[in-house]
């Protein structure tokens, strides 16, 4: 009996990615791919089936009833593969699979990386900066690294808390030299403000700051931690960030704190399965964690 056409491998990745993660940004942050060709894969989906699978809901997509049929088939099609490619693959080196947020991975892990996959632990490291979550109990990771002020583990999941640094405003010389007036919360609040997805965190810091009447915010938006950073380091305005991202920066004077404040806003955790926590790759890597975000 010959076997229907199958729809493309790509795209039935792309839809079932879309579909656990509830976005095509999320989905494209997981498989490596602009939000772009993911919405493309899931047009050439739809078109080669003759059925609408996801539908707008929100800022988000949302499956139809045929899409949530056709998700759990296709997810339950990934598993079978997965679960085959692990009995024939030949025994390699142990890889440590961490999906962690980008801004910690790019300013701070990264350097530091030869001290997992070197001598005595020899490991394979897969590093993935992003902003998504992994599906722990699936395996898409064996651990998360996280900025949040709580997490809510519950069953599967433990978290424990890294460090809580502090959050400040910081500009480059250059700038606070062009603007000499810039010493007051609100002379702050009127500056070029550098922002990550939204202006969300820098209001919550002018709350916890004390500051009474807060003006329209305004500046660049740039989505993530170390890119507003970046932007700051080379002049551009005024960012907020916490001490683990900037220390180097503040000692080598590329980076100077606006005003001196004692504001926390969250911290970094690790984030991996109840039953995986004692094994010993998680409990070295909770321990390196530590060791590095400590200094």
């Amino acid at each position: 009996m010959t076997r229907p056409r199958l729809p493309s491998l790509i795209a039935l990745r792309a839809f079932e990615a879309v579909g656990r993660r509830g976005s095509v940004r999320a989905a494209g942050d997981e498989l490596a791919v602009s939000h772009t060709v993911v919405s493309r894969h899931l047009q050439n989906l739809q078109r080669s089936l003759g059925v609408v699978l996801v539908r707008a809901e929100g800022r988000g997509l949302a499956l139809t009833d045929l899409g949530r049929l056709f998700h759990a088939e296709v997810t339950q099609a990934f598993d079978i593969i997965a679960r085959a490619t692990t009995l024939i693959r030949p025994a390699a080196r142990p890889t440590l699979n961490i999906w962690c947020i980008p801004g910690l991975a790019n300013r701070r892990l990264l350097a530091r990386l030869p001290e997992l996959t070197g001598p005595p632990r020899n490991w394979d490291i897969n590093l993935q900066p992003t902003l998504s979550h992994p599906d722990l109990p699936r395996g898409e990771a064996d651990a998360e690294i996280v900025y949040a002020e709580v997490i809510e583990t519950g069953g599967a999941v433990v978290a424990e808390e890294l460090v809580r640094p502090r959050v400040f405003p910081v500009a480059s010389p250059a700038y606070l030299a062009r603007f000499p007036g810039i010493t007051t919360l609100a002379g702050i609040a009127k500056a070029s403000l550098i922002h990550e997805e939204s202006t969300a965190q820098w209001e919550r810091w002018f709350e916890l700051a004390g500051l009474d009447q807060l003006v329209t915010l305004r500046g660049q938006r740039l989505w993530h931690a170390h890119l507003a950073i970046e932007a700051a380091r080379i002049g551009q305005g005024v960012a907020l960030a916490n001490e683990v991202l900037v220390a180097e920066d503040i000692r080598s004077g590329a980076l100077v704190e606006v005003i001196p404040s004692t504001i926390h806003m969250g911290a970094y955790q690790l984030v991996a399965l109840k039953e995986r926590w004692n094994e010993p790759a998680i409990a070295a890597l909770r321990g390196w964690l530590k060791k590095v975000l400590a200094e």
